[in-house]
């Protein structure tokens, strides 16, 4: 580390009331970027004890969205941290046996169930100062719980319908109130069942030790402060309250997230290269002062994953510009519709755009193009495009500037590589495409790999249960036997 730390020190940064106002910690820019890593758990020993629930209460939210391309992004965050995890799993890790609900964080997410008390501001907040659309017709609200209490749990389909017909948010009475209720706190998202809410009453779904509103509002805000500031490991004051968007729509102002920061225990630190004051977690610090050689992963991340979802810290921490162009018109689009960060030794040094061609389950790679080594002058340079055995290839060579007493012809480069699958031929999903063997030449000249074994460890957690089963009960071919040498005849 830049400023030596003992762990006498940590604790004391600790046990501190509040922190005090000169850093006590001083960290290069690479020291911070381990921590964060390492606290998002995509640096060092996978933890496959502890699964898609340890990853849950590790980063304490998961993102939800609509939009699936390779899967969904709470199936590509457990992927990325844990390898091939079937979506079955996934899916039952998140869902049963009350280990978690979803709520509004840092947008829609899965949240561990612990955190059910954390959000009691919120709730009071909506009761407080409702920002509704929508007109509830008189009984609607009382009419929808009793029936929920009969019957549940239920989806909105199953509760009388979710829209009237008309446009995207001409919601039918029973949605508002579902939405409504599910803002108060009184119904819980308890699963999703073909990408349907299946609501129960929160007396039901929530244990009993937490359900409940006792906790102030300071005190909520202090505990989401201090686990944010866990699962980012550094972090500046946008970035802890970010996480869980503790500012947005709840009059939460700046003085209140600095009260609340003093009262956590994190460690004021002074990154060098960030132009605002940061704050880390203790256990972070101790970690990174061990000096363990730990692995790196490579692998491909969601643009909802917590690592990147917030694009100002993504640029300071991996000084790597992404965007999420799925909204922006097809024409104006730079990096791609789902273009996902590769993370490769450490860094975030590229994108991949799946894409899919009609009805077609496999997509090809599209863009694989470098963070800021892929600019031009005028922003990200666009990939070029080429067909490739009826899958959309756009392949991108993107090289950074030389280094001073480095020929030109020796730059470090980054290539995608022609796929080597063809559409469906591995099974559905994932298990279609790859993209085959390429990679670049990375500090000192060491070969890394492309983001194929990344897509390969998605393919694998992607495919069902029997379609693994018969893969694995198909013959193998027969070793080929080696040519049999003739002795030579001696001419007498």
């Amino acid at each position: 580390m830049t400023t030596p730390l003992s762990a006498s020190r940590v604790a004391r940064a600790a046990d501190a009331g509040a922190p005090p106002a000169r850093p006590e910690v001083t960290l290069s820019a690479d020291e911070a970027r381990r921590i964060a890593l390492r606290a998002q758990g995509l640096l060092g020993a996978r933890d496959q004890r502890a699964g898609v629930r340890g990853v849950l209460r590790s980063l304490g939210a998961v993102q939800l969205d609509t939009i699936s391309v390779l899967a969904r992004s709470h199936e590509l965050v457990p992927y990325a941290r844990l390898g091939a995890v079937g979506r079955d799993t996934v899916e039952t890790a998140y869902w049963t046996e009350t280990h978690s609900f979803e709520y509004w964080s840092h947008a829609t997410c899965i949240l561990p169930v612990e955190e059910w008390p954390y959000f009691a501001f919120r709730r009071r907040a909506y009761h407080d100062h409702p920002q509704w659309h929508h007109d509830l017709p008189a009984g609607v609200y009382e009419q929808f719980i009793a029936q929920l209490r009969a019957e549940g749990p239920l989806t909105a389909t199953e509760l009388g319908g979710a829209k009237n017909g008309g446009e995207w948010w001409d919601w039918s009475a029973t949605k508002i109130a579902v939405e409504r209720a599910l803002m108060y706190g009184e119904v819980v998202c308890t699963e999703r069942r073909g990408w349907k809410r299946v609501y129960d009453l929160a007396e039901r779904a929530i244990p009993g030790d937490l359900l409940h509103d006792d906790l102030p509002d300071a005190e909520c805000l202090r505990r989401l402060v201090a686990q944010a500031g866990a699962a980012m490991g550094v972090a500046t004051r946008a970035d802890l309250a970010d996480y869980h968007r503790i500012r947005d729509y709840h009059r939460i102002r700046n003085e209140q997230v600095d009260a609340v920061i003093a009262s956590t225990g994190l460690t004021p630190v002074e990154v060098k290269g960030w132009d605002k004051p940061a704050w880390a977690d203790p256990a972070a610090l101790a970690s990174e002062s061990a000096g363990r050689r730990e692995r790196h992963r490579t692998t491909l991340l969601s643009p909802f994953d917590s690592l990147v979802w917030d694009r100002p810290r993504t640029q300071r921490v991996f000084d790597f510009t992404h965007r999420l162009e799925a909204y922006v018109p097809k024409p104006k689009r730079i990096q791609g519709y789902f273009a996902m960060p590769l993370l490769a030794g450490g860094r975030l040094v590229g994108r991949v755009d799946p894409a899919r061609e009609g009805k077609q389950d496999a997509g090809g790679p599209a863009a694989l193009a470098a963070g800021r080594e892929g600019r031009g002058p005028h922003g990200p340079r666009p990939a070029r495009g080429r067909r490739v055995g009826g899958l959309r290839c756009r392949t991108d060579r993107a090289r950074e500037p030389p280094r001073p007493g480095r020929p030109a012809h020796r730059r470090p480069r980054l290539t995608a590589s022609r796929p080597r699958c063809a559409p469906g031929s591995a099974g559905p999903g994932l298990s279609g495409w790859c993209l085959g063997r390429g990679g670049y030449r990375g500090p000192a000249g060491r070969w890394r790999p492309s983001a194929c074994a990344a897509v390969r460890a998605l393919s694998a957690g992607h495919r069902s249960a029997a379609t693994r089963s018969a893969a694995a009960a198909r013959p193998r071919s027969a070793p080929r036997r080696p040519p049999r040498v003739r002795p030579s005849r001696r001419v007498t």
